[in-house]
This record gives structure tokens, C-alpha cells and sequence, in this order.
């Protein structure tokens, strides 16, 4: 399989992030939220994307959502890595309680931060038993860890319903939602991301058990700002 990051081809500058919020049920209670009848879709712009894990944002703490991630071409997934949704959660929660719009909490510069992709098999990107699991360790302690069988939306489930209302261009990237664990970013801290390919979910024991005994497709780490 072929690697490559946001500066190099085949992959090209996103025009936009599709961002699939409460997917994960677990993560919907953490946060104290209702599970939505309907998929909850933001976006967040291109200028988001950053090489840097920052802690800080306009003198506000900013929180990690760990997610696998997908990038889109002729409107198919065509390869895939792992990011974080950096989210200003108190201000999230006012703008939620007033009955408005996410973007300043969501969509500000350096919100979004990838690992490389990874281009995906052209036989089985289609196939819903192509499991992907991650991981995210800060200071190398398990604190997220993700499977696409936990989410409420599938991968192809994601692709369908957003391309039925908006057009994904080429080179554009899906983020797929954050399995339970948030928590802030803290300066100093080492963040890893891990994934893995084609373990099938069981149990949380048996995930961790079985990942630690595979070899991950891909695995990234970032010192936070």
C-alpha cells in the first residue's frame, strides 16, 4: 500500500472537511448528548488543516477527538489515515446551549491535524467487512481507542448520505466521528495514532488484545504545542 501526506500526490488540497459528528454512542453519553435521529454533518475548511498539535487557540484550551479519516476521489474513499477534531469544547457547549452554529468551535485555524493516508485496496474499499481499528496514546496511555463496527454511520454508509446532498471533490477528507475518551490537550504531551486493518470487533479486551498482537498499517506521533 502506498503512503502519503497532505504534501505530496496523489493526494491534492482538500476543498473542504466533511466532519461526521456523535457516531460513536459511548462518546454521545461522555458528552452528556442525545443520540441524534439523523447524521450530524459539519464542516470545516481547508485553512483548518495544520501539521502542528496545538494546545491553545486564541487563549483557549482546545480538546483532542482522535477519528479515522478518509479521502475522497471521483466519489470514492481512495485512502485512509487517522486525524484529530481539535474542538474549544467550553465554547462548543455555550454556542450548543444557545442554539448555535459550531464553527468557532470547530472550524478555526489548525482545528484539523492528519497523519499520512494510506491508498486502500481498489477490490475491497467497497466492502463493508473491510474493518479499520485505532488507537490514540498520550504519553503512552491508551486513551481512545475506535473501530468502524462501533460506529452508529459505516464508512460507506457516510459516503452515501453526504454525496446525496453534497458534492465531495476530489482530494477532499471525511472525518468519520471520535470513539469515547476526549479529554485536553495538554502542552508537552506525546499524542500517537494507530490503525489497524481487518481486525473484527468482538469485545473492547479482545480489540486490545488483538491489536497488540498485529502489525498497524500506519502509526504517527505528534508533541503537542
Amino acid at each position: 500500500m502506498q503512503h502519503f501526506s497532505l504534501n505530496q500526490q496523489p493526494l491534492i488540497t482538500p476543498s473542504k472537511l466533511v466532519c461526521i459528528g456523535r457516531n460513536y454512542v459511548e462518546h454521545i453519553y461522555e458528552l452528556g448528548n442525545d443520540i441524534p435521529d439523523d447524521m450530524v454533518v459539519f464542516i470545516k475548511p481547508n485553512s483548518a488543516i495544520s501539521p502542528q498539535l496545538n494546545s491553545i487557540h486564541l487563549q483557549q484550551a482546545l480538546h483532542y477527538e482522535a477519528e479515522l479519516c478518509f479521502v475522497v476521489e471521483k466519489g470514492q474513499f481512495v485512502a485512509v489515515g487517522l486525524g484529530f477534531d481539535l474542538t474549544k469544547r467550553q465554547l462548543q457547549s455555550q454556542l450548543k446551549s444557545k442554539g448555535l452554529p459550531w464553527e468557532r468551535a470547530k472550524a478555526f485555524n489548525g482545528s484539523a491535524v492528519f497523519s499520512d493516508f494510506v491508498s486502500i485496496n481498489q477490490h475491497t474499499q467497497g466492502d463493508d467487512k473491510q474493518h479499520w481499528s485505532f488507537s490514540l496514546t498520550v504519553d503512552g496511555q491508551l486513551t481512545q481507542l475506535g473501530h468502524s463496527q462501533l460506529m452508529i454511520y459505516s464508512p460507506n454508509e457516510i459516503l452515501a448520505e453526504v454525496s446525496d446532498f453534497l458534492t465531495l471533490e476530489s482530494g477532499d477528507i471525511v472525518m468519520t466521528g471520535t470513539p469515547k475518551g476526549v479529554g485536553e490537550v495538554k502542552s508537552g504531551g506525546v499524542f500517537e495514532l494507530t490503525l489497524w486493518q481487518g481486525i473484527e470487533y468482538h469485545s473492547e479486551a479482545q480489540l486490545i488484545h488483538d491489536i497488540a498482537q498485529t502489525q498497524p498499517l500506519l502509526k504517527q506521533q505528534w508533541l503537542a504545542i
